[in-house]
C-alpha cells in the first residue's frame, strides 16, 4: 500500500504493553434499561473477544449463540466493549459475581434485543509508540496532514489473518480445493473483499485520486453508509470533499459491476480483472456489490511527543483500522 503523504517520519514500537493500545467502542443505539438481554460493558486486558463471549455464556448458563457483541477487538490491547446475554424472563446472574481473568465489569444495563455484529458507531483509540526514532518536524507535518485531510481507509493486515491465512483459505475455496467450515467462511470472504478494495485504493493513491471524485463516481456521506452518484456540474462537490463531508468510495466486491459510470468504475473493473479468482469467487457466493469510503476522517486527533514516546488519541468510524492512521506517521513494529 503506497503512502498518501510521502511516507512515515520515523519508526517505533507499538503494543510493547497492552496499555499502549487502548480501544473504547461506542455502539450505535441507546439502551432502554428493560428487556431480556443483559448488556455488559467490559474492560478487557489481553483477551480475545470470542473467548470472552464463551466465558460469558458459561457464567450465565446460556448457549454461546445467546451472547452478542458488535465487533472483534484485538487481544494485544486494553479494550472496552459491550456484550449482550439473552436471559429469558429478565432473570440473570448478579453481574457482581462475574469473574473472568483479565476482564473488569464497567457497567451493565438491560435491553430488548441482542447486540448484533456491526452495530457500532465507532471506536476511540489511545495509543503509545515507544522507542520512537523520528524527525520531529516531519512527524508534526505528517500528523497535521492526517488531522486536516484524513487517511486512506485501507483494511489492516489483521483482516487477512496470520500469515494471510484468511486470504489463502479464500483462494483455495474459490479454486475448489476445499470447503471452509461455516465459522471460517465469513473471514475468508472478508479477506477476499478487502484484497480487491485495498488494490483499488492503492491505485487511487498512486494516481492522486483517493481524495477526489469525478462525475459518475459514487461518494459516501461522512459518518453514514449512504452514498450517491456525482452528477455533472455539481459545483459544491469540491468544497464538500475538502471539508470531509463526503468521501470517494471503493468496492466491496460482489455480483454485478461497480454502480458508477465514471473513471472510478473503469479503474475498479480493471483491478477486479487482475484479481479475477477473488472477484468471481465473491460473486459466486452470492455477495452483492457494496461501497466503502476510500478515505477516513480522523476525529479529534491529538498527539504529544515526549522523548522517545509518541502518544496519540483519535476517533474512527466503525470498520476502520488504527493502523491506517499510524502508518502515515510512523513505521511501527
Amino acid at each position: 500500500m503506497p503512502y498518501a503523504f510521502g511516507g512515515p517520519a520515523g519508526r517505533g514500537v507499538i503494543r510493547a504493553a497492552p496499555t499502549d493500545f487502548i480501544v473504547v467502542e461506542e455502539i450505535s443505539f441507546a439502551l432502554k434499561g428493560a428487556g431480556e438481554h443483559l448488556f455488559l460493558r467490559l474492560r478487557e486486558t489481553g483477551c480475545n473477544t470470542a473467548w470472552v463471549a464463551g466465558q460469558l455464556a458459561r457464567w450465565a448458563g446460556r448457549p454461546r449463540h445467546d451472547v452478542g457483541y458488535a465487533g472483534l477487538k484485538d487481544r494485544h490491547a486494553v479494550t472496552e466493549q459491550w456484550f449482550s446475554v439473552l436471559c429469558p424472563g429478565g432473570r440473570h446472574p448478579d453481574p457482581a459475581t462475574l469473574a473472568i481473568e483479565g476482564v473488569e465489569l464497567v457497567e451493565w444495563q438491560r435491553h430488548d434485543r441482542k447486540l448484533r455484529r456491526g452495530a457500532l458507531r465507532g471506536n476511540t483509540f489511545r495509543l503509545r509508540v515507544t522507542g520512537l526514532e523520528a524527525n520531529p518536524a516531519m512527524l508534526e507535518q505528517r500528523l497535521q496532514a492526517v488531522a486536516a485531510r484524513g487517511v486512506p481507509g485501507a483494511f489492516g493486515p489483521q483482516r487477512f489473518g496470520r500469515e494471510q491465512g484468511n486470504l489463502r483459505l479464500a483462494e483455495r475455496w474459490f479454486r475448489g480445493e476445499l470447503r471452509p467450515r461455516r465459522d471460517e467462511r465469513g473471514f475468508a470472504l472478508s479477506a477476499a473483499r478487502s484484497l480487491v478494495f485495498n488494490a483499488v485504493l492503492a491505485e487511487r493513491i498512486e494516481n492522486g485520486s483517493w481524495e477526489t471524485a469525478a462525475p459518475g463516481d459514487p461518494v459516501q456521506l461522512d459518518g453514514s453508509g449512504s452514498w450517491f452518484i456525482v452528477e455533472p456540474g455539481d459545483e459544491a462537490l469540491p468544497g464538500r470533499l475538502k471539508a470531509l463531508d463526503v468521501h470517494p468510495t471503493g468496492p466491496l466486491w460482489g455480483r454485478g459491476g461497480p454502480p458508477g459510470h465514471g473513471p472510478g468504475a473503469e479503474l475498479e473493473r480493471a483491478v477486479a480483472a487482475r484479481f479475477a479468482l477473488f472477484a468471481e469467487g465473491l460473486a459466486a457466493q452470492g455477495l452483492d456489490q457494496e461501497r466503502r469510503a476510500l478515505r477516513l476522517r480522523v476525529a479529534d486527533l491529538a498527539w504529544r511527543i515526549e522523548g522517545d514516546v509518541l502518544e496519540l488519541s483519535f476517533g474512527l468510524p466503525a470498520g476502520a483500522f488504527a493502523t491506517a492512521v499510524l502508518r502515515e506517521a510512523v513505521d511501527v513494529d
